[in-house]
């Protein structure tokens, strides 16, 4: 396995990266918990429309945006995203736009890396939190919860508007998981 940055033209390959999951339970917030209900889903795919955000990873990259993935030989298998402008209150915050690892490359400690990886990023560059709009899977909410992050206390109004169904979370990159 060889981590290194994306070069642009690679960027929309993401999109190759096997994406299968089985979700049994999906979380919704309600009045400000945690609410986990059964819920069934057999992706088999990404969904039909996710090419559709290729020029938004675009973008990210293109404004210095921190593009990172793993590869097996020659197949990326793994990424994560980390955003270069601030967002919150103060505007101390990076969004970590994007985190995947593919299916029969789970559970090796992968996301953790890259993860770890993208916090460091993020620290360098002079950020103190890092943003996560998150899939309300259980698998994917167990997975930020267990790295130390927190429900947000004040989701961003354009990315909550733009993934409302998501977990707006937060990361301090300096108190991380206690």
């Amino acid at each position: 396995m060889i981590g290194r940055a994306l070069q642009r033209n690679e960027v929309a390959s993401v999109w190759d990266i096997d994406r299968r999951e089985v979700i049994d339970n999906i979380y919704y917030l309600v009045d400000g918990k945690l609410d986990l209900r059964p819920e069934h889903y057999d992706m088999r795919g990404w969904p039909p429309n996710a090419a559709e955000s290729t020029p938004m990873l675009l973008d990210c990259y293109d404004r210095g945006g921190w593009c990172y993935g793993l590869f097996d030989a020659s197949r990326l298998v793994a990424v994560v995203m980390l955003e270069s402008k601030f967002i919150g209150k103060p505007a101390d915050m990076l969004q970590l736009l994007f985190l995947h690892v593919g299916y029969g490359y789970r559970d090796r400690g992968l996301g953790r890396q890259l993860f770890a990886q993208a916090a460091a990023v993020a620290r360098e560059r002079g950020a103190r939190r890092m943003y996560i709009s998150a899939t309300p899977s259980e698998h994917t909410i167990h997975f930020y919860l267990g790295l130390g992050c927190v429900l947000s206390p004040a989701p961003e109004p354009e990315l909550l508007a733009l993934e409302p169904n998501d977990i707006h979370l937060e990361y301090d990159l300096y108190e991380g998981s206690r």
